[in-house]
């Protein structure tokens, strides 16, 4: 499991408090986006990809690389609708607890 400096589990509970904060992130944006009367283009990929974002936590297995691309796929899909903006952003902010994707090496 990953973990950062100073992330502990949350009392009593055995959970990353790291997953407990992406879960009610992502679980938040879903919420909003289902309750958003506009439809666009790309709602589904955003609804998929959030849905990849809360199998992952679930299963108490995220990918850092995994969770990023999820995230730049619903930031492109929902980026231009403001009202999101906010639980775009607590998402975002969740997915950037689990750290930096270590850089690539090119050969």
């Amino acid at each position: 499991m990953l973990r950062s400096v100073g992330q502990t589990r949350v009392a009593g509970s055995g959970e990353d408090p790291r997953a407990a904060e992406l879960r009610a992130a992502v679980a938040r944006l879903r919420r909003e986006l289902a309750g958003h009367p506009a439809e666009f283009s790309d709602r589904g990929i955003a609804e998929d990809e959030l849905a990849v974002l809360a199998a992952m936590v679930a299963a108490g297995n995220p990918e850092i690389p995994r969770m990023r691309r999820s995230l730049l796929l619903i930031a492109g899909a929902i980026g231009s609708v403001s009202a999101l903006s906010p639980a775009l952003m607590q998402v975002r902010t969740a997915v950037d607890l689990f750290g930096e994707t270590p850089p690539r090496h090119h050969t």
